[in-house]
């Protein structure tokens, strides 16, 4: 009586089956699936800046590749998204080889730093407030100047999508935003006994990076400087 005995062999598949999927678990735990961090994203972000600004991909795709990267949890989401730019420097996931080698980089210039990552809420009440240089600029930043001064450079800043806004109040204050060429300025600020300045729009592409303002200018002024 053999087949009672072969007929129990299938029932030891169960066994067996939890056990063969732990050697092929191993291959997904290597560094494409280790978790990326804030700097990664920023890194991946700031290529895909220099791709747009040298014309390499749409402000659409621009766009879209942005949005993807800010989702993105894990290096193999990352590296799709320049994997089809030249000069990408260093690769997308943790440098696998601790040997004291000069890596050699095919880029003209060292890779940028990331941008710096800043409240979303900025505010001056009889004082004043600025962010300038490298900083992140998020999809909605609120400003409040009450009897003091806000001063806000875009021209080496960094906008995590093509569109971003700005929701201003200004009373008895003022609020100061330098912008470089290219990018547009859409103004919505209602000005009550205050002004809104702003430089004629030189960006005629209609996918071209936009700075949308809204809110409100009380006894107050808040100018826009295209340098």
């Amino acid at each position: 009586m053999d087949s009672p005995e072969t007929s129990s062999r299938p029932a030891q598949r169960p066994a067996v089956a939890p056990e063969s999927p732990a050697p092929h678990s191993a291959p997904p735990a290597g560094p494409a699936a280790m978790r990326a961090s804030d700097a990664d994203r920023d890194r991946v972000a700031d290529r895909l800046r220099e791709a747009l600004a040298e014309g390499r991909l749409t402000p659409a795709e621009h766009a879209e590749r942005i949005d993807a990267v800010y989702e993105a949890r894990t290096y193999a989401e990352l590296a799709p998204l320049v994997a089809d730019l030249p000069d990408a420097g260093e690769p997308i996931g943790p440098l696998p080889d601790p040997q004291p080698q000069p890596r050699v980089r095919l880029d003209k210039e060292p890779s940028l730093p990331a941008p710096r990552r800043e409240s979303t809420s900025i505010v001056a009440v009889f004082g004043g407030a600025d962010r300038r240089g490298r900083w992140l600029v998020e999809p909605d930043t609120s400003v409040l100047a009450a009897f003091g001064g806000v001063d806000l450079d875009f021209r080496q800043a960094v906008l995590s999508r093509r569109e971003v806004h700005l929701t201003v109040t200004c009373l008895f204050g003022g609020v100061t935003l330098k912008v470089p060429p290219g990018v547009r300025v859409i103004n919505s600020i209602s000005a009550v006994f205050g002004g809104v300045s702003t430089p004629e729009d030189d960006a005629f592409d209609a996918d071209a990076p936009v700075i949308r303002l809204s809110g409100v200018a009380l006894f107050g002024g808040v100018d826009v400087k295209r340098k």
